[in-house]
């Protein structure tokens, strides 16, 4: 049982946990610079555990209940601290506007009480990420990373489309895993059957 806990993949992504509230604190403080280098870590680390669980067979059932679970605070913290006032240095689209992270953690809770309803209702736990909430997932870890480089270097010309990017693809993804769930739910029982 141990060796199916403590893998390379669940290790990374405990790694991913633990430098949320660094990044976090770095980015409260000033440190834009540093809160890039960290921010930039943790993403490449979720792409690292990904790869290691697949290529040498280190998958394991917690590593896929705490993978997304740190890819949703990585994302939540990060929305969050960059929408505060005073936290970066005030540009013509900094901070991040409030509707993108009402739209960012709204899908997240959104599928979150989708599933949660889903599970008490049938027992079915078969829930799997749809290819456009993986593509979602991937859009906003790269806007947050240009969003920081904004912050670094003053050159925020392009966030008004990063920021409909993220918001447009949040709710078409969070809309779709609606339809996603009621297709694995619907396989499920005919595996079943």
């Amino acid at each position: 049982m141990a060796s199916n806990v403590v893998t390379i993949p669940n290790l990374l992504t405990c790694l991913r946990m633990a430098l949320i509230p660094v990044f976090a604190s770095l980015l409260f403080y000033g440190y834009s610079g540093w809160a890039l280098f960290v921010f930039l870590v943790a993403g490449i680390s979720d792409g690292v555990d990904g790869f290691v669980a697949r290529r040498f067979n280190q998958e394991s059932e917690l590593g896929t209940i705490i993978d997304p679970i740190a890819d949703k605070l990585l994302m939540t913290v990060a929305f969050i601290v960059l929408a505060l006032p005073n936290v970066l240095h005030p540009t013509r689209f900094l901070p991040v506007p409030f509707w993108v992270i009402a739209a960012v953690i709204g899908r997240d809770v959104l599928i979150v009480t989708v599933a949660g309803a889903i599970n008490v209702m049938t027992g079915f736990h078969g829930f799997k990420p749809s290819w456009l909430g993986k593509l979602s997932t991937f859009v906003q870890v790269v806007a947050v990373a240009l969003i920081l480089f904004a912050a670094y270097t003053n050159y925020s010309f392009y966030l008004p489309t990063v920021y409909f990017i993220v918001v447009l693809l949040a709710l078409v993804s969070g809309i779709h895993y609606i339809f996603h769930v009621a297709k694995l739910m619907k396989e499920a029982e005919q595996n079943e059957d």
